[in-house]
């Protein structure tokens, strides 16, 4: 596994900021596509971008791709891809994640069944045995079929990686920490400027920012599937560690949070501590209506409740309109705001300088921004 196509997936719409970021980490990009950018690496790159990656949702390795319109074709496939080169007799392996679009196999069970028997019966071969014991290292496979195209992936990351390690509770409707980070990338923030969320609730948007401008790796205090593997050095993987713990700096600014839930502060203050962020966050329970900032320059970010997923119509629209007062008062701040809701413009009172779609979740959103005006 030392010449890999890797693969990075995200949230539609952040295909560009997550380029970016594996740019930004030193390689070079082979495509993007819809929710993946892939590019060249080996062992220790997967284990680097896994790391650092902040808007990536899991990083897999590329192992094939085909057409295959029968499930005959699918066995065919598979089957003759070289397996024991990357399993070991006793590994054990599943397709864990299987998704087709329009394409003539469609049954994710069968689907599913079909990947795992090729395998085995390729091991079974290749190795001489009766019986696989499957008693080794786990692997998980992902399989995406596009318009009879399977293309077939490993998982290296485990669970997604907006599992940080510090948000074991939240309220209900949390933002995914990889989107907050999205957000926070595409607003620009580099941790030198007056930053606030004043609809924070579990503080994710507060916490990942603080995260960014103390350069605190956001894969550090959390597993990975890779780890359990053999071929992957816990030597070299504790070394990156090493390294990105002495890149963490202090924060320049204490980025403030509010919400006028107290269990919520509550559960941001513990999640700071968790991220060890609390130096450089404040989080206060405190009405949006109150919010007042003599500091100049600063940024906004903002994903208020909308019915859809919180509360009522009433409520959420009358929220808006306060908050549009509110922004008011804040003439030299930047203001981005992550809502589902379709008339969120005419009830802020405003219509952004600029939007964007992104998907929260399976839910279409717009990421609108507002800029100071020039006077």
């Amino acid at each position: 596994m030392n010449n890999l196509t890797i693969v990075a997936t995200c949230t539609f719409g952040l295909e560009k900021v997550l380029k970016r970021e594996v740019t930004d980490l030193g390689y070079e990009i082979d495509k993007v596509e819809d929710g993946k950018v892939y590019f060249k690496g080996n062992k220790k790159d997967v284990m680097n971008a896994n790391l650092h990656l902040r808007t990536a949702g899991r990083v897999l390795i590329f192992i094939t791709t085909f057409d295959a319109y029968s499930f005959d074709d699918l066995f065919d496939n598979v089957e003759s891809y070289p397996w024991e080169d990357i399993f070991e007799k006793n590994a054990g392996f599943n397709a864990t994640k299987i998704s087709s679009v329009k394409s003539k196999l469609f049954s994710k069970r069968d689907i599913q069944k079909i990947v795992k028997k090729a395998i085995v019966e390729r091991l079974k071969r290749k190795y001489k045995l009766n019986k696989l014991s499957e008693s080794g290292s786990y692997y998980e496979l992902i399989v995406n079929i596009k318009k009879d195209k399977v293309s077939i992936f490993i998982n290296t990351s485990g669970k997604g990686l907006h599992k940080r390690g510090y948000r074991e509770n939240a309220l209900k409707a949390p933002l995914k920490e990889t989107l907050a980070s999205g957000i926070i990338l595409l607003s620009g923030y580099r941790g030198d400027r007056p930053f606030s969320d004043v609809m924070c609730g579990s503080g994710t948007i507060v916490i990942e920012a603080a995260m960014k401008a103390k350069n605190i790796a956001p894969g550090l205090n959390r597993g990975f599937a890779f780890e359990k593997w053999k071929e992957y050095s816990s030597k070299d993987f504790e070394l990156l560690k090493e390294e990105a713990r002495a890149e963490i700096k202090p924060a320049e600014v204490r980025l403030l949070g509010n919400d006028i839930d107290y269990r919520a502060i509550k559960l941001a203050n513990e999640n700071a501590r968790k991220a060890g962020v609390e130096d450089a966050v404040a989080f206060q329970k405190m009405d949006m209506k109150e919010f007042r900032s003599r500091k100049k320059n600063g940024l906004m970010i903002v994903n208020p409740p909308y019915a859809e997923r919180i509360g009522n119509e009433a409520e959420v629209i009358q929220l808006y309109k306060d908050f549009g007062k509110m922004y008011e008062n804040l003439e030299d701040w930047k203001l981005f705001v992550l809502c589902a809701h379709p008339m969120f413009q005419k009830y802020f009172g405003e219509k952004a300088d600029r939007n964007r779609k992104l998907f929260n979740g399976n839910m279409l959103c717009y990421l609108y921004q507002y800029y100071p005006k020039r006077k």
